[in-house]
């Protein structure tokens, strides 16, 4: 029986000791090679324009920004996503969206715990291409437009929260990041936010949030009006770095930094111009040694309000397109996590929160684990 004890016993502890193993968490991306280039998308279907951007002039695993709505859990469309990023060196930012149409009630729905949940459950159940998995807790909050109609940094800082420990709890390699703000946004009751006054409220309504979280995302755009130059003011393109700044008063610390919205409008500012401005912009304000990606909005627009800042116009590269293609570029080197095969494997899948009975909440079931391996442990040591 002793002999039996001790082999069970060495059993359970290697079995232990690969559950370890196999659970990870987030690395800082800066510490290795880093292709900050990138571009945004709307579509899965453009990373295949999105690579030879991203990629070019010696780089390797630039960035893809890409919005993701709540009812557009698809599960083979988003792994052929994953998969398609991985074949081509992409990286993917994945940004979270809500539902509603916009464009008839005037602003997106407020989002749910139900629906951060249901997200966290369905990104979880695919195969990524690298161990980070960058996700976007929802878009420029301090806008009502974009938060249920009324701007809520309160409630914001609690839904981010949540996303926080979620996500986390589901899969330590989430990588958590803060919403981008709209950095012109002015403080309008009931419309608008300045995105300082918004960060300041989020603290004060949740002390630390910005500790929580992995990383930080800023629309820094060249404000105003899409067409101010590369400069250090606090509404262009440098805005970024007072956001880091304030967190650092409020943490102690500075996040890295996804900048995942940027760009001028081509309606005043000329192509040539933009390449100028955006050759000065990489050499001398988002080459701040905390900025991880920037993926200008937008790549693809053939119609709508923002063809004034697509890369491609009718599908053909634009001057500030070949622009961006040529300027130098390094070979990232991310920590890799899955390489597709020609079959995608069997994906598991999760059902909606509504579908499982919460009688009996996930801590009273630990309590029933712990002392039943309690007691196992117990005989198994002859105790």
């Amino acid at each position: 029986m002793k002999t039996l004890r001790i082999l069970l016993l060495v059993a359970c502890l290697f079995a232990i000791s690969q559950f370890v193993n196999v659970v990870h968490a987030t690395y800082d991306p800066l510490s290795a090679p880093n292709n900050k280039f990138g571009i945004h998308i709307l579509f899965p279907a453009e990373v295949s324009d999105a690579a030879p951007l991203v990629n070019s002039s010696g780089g390797d695993w630039g960035y893809v920004t890409i919005p993701i709505q709540a009812s557009d859990r698809n599960l083979d469309k988003w792994q052929a996503f994953m998969d398609d990023c991985a074949r081509r060196h992409l990286i993917p930012i994945i940004r979270l969206a809500t539902t509603g149409d916009y464009f008839v009630q005037g602003s997106w729905s407020e989002p749910s715990d139900y629906d951060v949940l249901d997200f966290a459950n369905f990104l979880n159940s695919l195969n990524w291409p690298t161990k980070n998995r960058y996700v976007v807790i929802f878009n420029e909050p301090n806008r009502g437009d974009e938060w249920g109609g009324t701007p809520d940094p309160a409630t914001y800082a609690d839904i981010l929260d949540y996303a926080t420990k979620i996500f986390k709890q589901t899969n330590p390699n989430f990588f958590v990041i803060a919403a981008g703000l709209d950095n012109g946004a002015a403080n309008v009751p009931g419309q608008s936010i300045d995105e300082f006054t918004f960060m300041q409220e989020m603290n004060n309504e949740v002390p630390g949030i910005f500790a929580e979280v992995d990383g930080l995302a800023s629309h820094s755009y060249p404000n105003p009006g899409f067409t101010a130059s590369p400069s250090t003011d606090s509404m262009g393109i440098y805005s970024f770095y007072y956001q880091n700044e304030l967190i650092y008063q409020l943490t102690g610390k500075k996040l890295p930094v996804f900048i995942t919205e940027t760009g001028w409008t081509s309606d005043k500012v000329s192509d040539q111009t933009q390449s100028d401005y955006y050759t000065d912009a990489f050499a001398n304000y988002w080459n701040d040694p905390n900025v991880v990606a920037v993926t200008p909005f937008l790549l693809r627009a053939d119609s709508g309000p923002f063809t004034q800042f697509t890369f491609l116009r009718n599908g053909n590269p634009t001057a500030v397109y070949s622009a961006y293609k040529n300027l130098a570029k390094v070979k990232g080197q991310p920590q890799i996590d899955y390489v597709p095969t020609p079959t995608p494997p069997e994906q598991n899948t999760f059902l909606p929160i509504e579908k499982f009975n919460l009688k009996y909440p996930i801590q009273s079931i630990q309590k029933v684990f712990n002392k039943s391996s309690e007691a196992f442990f117990k005989w198994l040591l002859g105790a």
